[in-house]
């Protein structure tokens, strides 16, 4: 099936009782069991496993092409992978220009129990292949890369890290699988955050790691399991019903940016706009950056992405603080749109007066 067909159908099974087209949420901590030491399919305690995680599980896997493990938060889901795939003393190559969140668990919290890392520009592949040592676990990508957009060549950067026996994990929340399919580009895991793109709604957070190695999968799951940090049955509702309609508002996501970046070129004091040819993501450069940013009527001062709704930030002050210092540091002059599905006259028309100073 193509993706837009997936899309609607994924991980949905009619409700068995009843017929109901979408699946009944199971809101339970638990789960009877028929007798001792026997419960029905994986159900025996909600931490392990529910049915509405199950489908939501199945639904992701399916979209990106393998299994997929979720939990509380695409933070969660990236602490499992680097925990799950690296031990102490191990070195991850991170990018960089990354989340400052993804920055801030490697460098405050899990450099404390022995990993190592270093940041590289990843669209540079020699600097890349001389970062990655034969102690490398894990090569980190994001790409699009937050927030300056960059894009990776995945399938290069996964022949450097094969030469050295590491993995590859790709965050691909910005693309999400209609516009990129990591697995498909011979990475070993994929991650989104689903609060984003794949939720859309700005309702609920969430996160997934994805991948079609079995030992991978099963490390992940007792991770999910041992850390308990997974995703209430009425988030993996949500963010399943977003699924649905995921092609349908990238396509309007995009025709949005687009009308946005080309008028951006045009404005005054604006320089350096960058949008990657999809989804919904811009940046620009301004040096009045924190009074367009408090201006805007349409597009709301606020953290996060990939809802309905425009939002605005500068990241230097607002998502990225805790790179500050870092070869990952955000200039204070930058500008990060996401460019929801309103009428694409109507962005260019607040982003016009704001920069206007109106």
């Amino acid at each position: 099936m193509e993706l837009a067909t997936l899309a609607v159908h994924a991980g949905l099974d009619p409700d068995p009782t009843y017929g109901s087209v979408v699946p009944a949420i199971h809101q339970t901590s638990t789960f009877r069991q028929p007798a001792v030491g026997r419960f029905v399919e994986d159900y025996d305690y909600a931490r392990s496993a529910n049915p509405t995680r199950a489908a939501l599980e199945r639904a992701l896997g399916e979209l990106d092409g393998g299994r997929a493990v979720a939990f509380s938060s695409g933070l969660a889901a990236a602490h499992a992978v680097i925990t799950h795939v690296c031990a102490a003393g191990d070195h991850v190559v991170l990018p960089a220009d990354l989340y400052g969140g993804t920055y801030r668990l490697v460098d405050k919290v899990l450099a404390r129990w022995g990993l190592r890392h270093d940041l590289v520009d990843q669209t540079d592949l020699d600097a890349l292949e001389r970062a990655v040592g034969d102690d490398t676990r894990l090569v980190w990508v994001e790409s699009p890369t937050n927030p300056l957009l960059n894009v990776v060549d995945v399938e290069a950067v996964v022949a450097i890290a094969r030469r050295r026996g590491a993995r590859v994990a790709v965050d691909s929340t910005f693309a999400t699988p209609v516009n990129q399919r990591p697995l498909e580009l011979g990475a070993d895991l994929v991650v989104h955050s689903t609060t984003k793109y794949l939720g859309g709604h700005s309702d609920v957070v969430g996160g997934v790691a994805i991948t079609r190695d079995d030992g991978l999968y099963d490390g992940l799951r007792f991770v999910q399991n041992a850390i308990g940090a997974v995703p209430a049955p009425l988030d993996c509702f949500l963010v399943h019903r977003g699924l649905r309609t995921l092609p349908l508002r990238m396509r309007a996501h995009a025709e949005s940016a687009a009308a946005v970046v080309e008028a951006l070129r045009g404005m005054p004091g604006v320089s350096d706009v960058r949008w990657p040819g999809f989804s919904g993501m811009v940046s620009f450069r301004h040096p009045d950056a924190v009074g367009i940013a408090e201006r805007t009527r349409l597009f709301t001062l606020a953290e996060s992405l990939g809802g309905v709704e425009s939002l605005i930030e500068v990241p230097q002050a607002m998502t990225h603080q805790s790179v500050e210092g870092s070869a990952a540091a955000v200039p204070p002059d930058l500008v990060r749109l996401s460019c929801g599905i309103e009428a694409p006259a109507d962005l260019v028309a607040d982003l016009r007066a704001a920069i206007a100073g109106a």
